[in-house]
């Protein structure tokens, strides 16, 4: 994680060509987002399926590059007043607390359309086939549109205790958080030249492992340590909020998450993978974090 995240920060400080002419306080407004830091999760996750197949780090990092940027983002977003209104987002203040909710929202929209860019690179530099890239920049169109993030970001707004079951709340954990981590998957299969077989476990894969991400989130936001979490806490319970533990408790639901993982790790073992062993660590790692 901490190699992939050194990796991640160097591409970033060169990631907004030089000669471009912006205004500095957009570029400073999406910097800060994107250099707080966090779990890196989603790009780790690029690297480890590519790398599982014998690809080369050097294009994956870009492709994750992408995903982190559509990620912060949709952070970017989800905290302003209109969505979840929050004052804290990886122990620093949120960015429209910094540069105000008009440069907040551009800075989101800036990261957003940007990470297509940096896609199209790949090509360009001789990293990554045409038929490749469209792929992956379809499959991030799919899983962080309206069928995808988006789609899970408005049905989390819509949903609230009393009207949302449990099959409504797995359509909100699978879109909202599960599609972008098994998006980060098929893009790190797809930069190694994954067959059609390996792109399906590893799509498997990244839907038990983002559920059991968003519900082991849930369990955090009621148990969690504030100081190691970087946000606030009980904030789903302040919001009236569904999650796993309103409806099932906190024992099964942390159940809930070792079964999901073990599920997970059933499918990329049987893929036919040069190796699994770092995917399988960061399955066993998700169901232990405490952050």
């Amino acid at each position: 994680m901490k190699q992939v995240a050194s990796d991640l920060d160097r591409y970033f400080a060169e990631a907004f060509p030089a000669e471009w002419d912006m205004p500095a306080a957009l570029l400073e407004s999406m910097r800060y987002s994107l250099d707080a830091g966090g779990k890196r999760l989603r790009p780790l996750l690029v690297v480890a399926a590519c790398e599982s197949l014998g690809g080369s780090r050097q294009a994956a990092i870009r492709v994750a590059a992408a995903v982190e940027m559509v990620h912060t983002y949709s952070l970017i977003h989800d905290d302003l007043p209109a969505m979840d209104d929050d004052d804290l987002r990886r122990g620093k203040p949120t960015n429209h607390k910094v540069f105000g909710e008009a440069m907040a929202i551009l800075a989101g929209d800036g990261l957003l359309t940007h990470a297509f860019y940096v896609v199209t690179t790949l090509v360009k530099d001789g990293l990554l086939s045409a038929e490749a890239a469209v792929a992956i920049v379809s499959d991030l169109a799919e899983y962080a549109g309206p069928r995808g993030m988006v789609g899970g970001q408005v049905a989390d707004m819509e949903g609230e205790q009393g009207t949302t079951d449990l099959a409504r709340l797995e359509y909100i954990h699978l879109h909202k958080t599960s599609d972008l981590i098994m998006f980060s998957l098929l893009a790190g299969g797809r930069c190694a030249g994954a067959t059609q077989a390996q792109l399906d476990a590893l799509q498997t894969f990244g839907r038990g492992i983002g559920l059991a991400f968003q519900i082991q989130d849930d369990i955090l936001d009621l148990i969690g340590d504030e100081n190691k979490l970087g946000k606030k806490t009980q904030s789903d319970v302040k919001m009236e909020k569904v999650t796993y533990p309103y409806f099932l408790g906190i024992d099964p639901s942390k159940e809930e998450v070792r079964r999901l993982s073990e599920e997970a790790k059933s499918a990329v073992l049987g893929a036919g993978l040069h190796s699994s062993e770092t995917l399988i660590a960061i399955a066993d790692y998700l169901v232990e974090r405490d952050r």
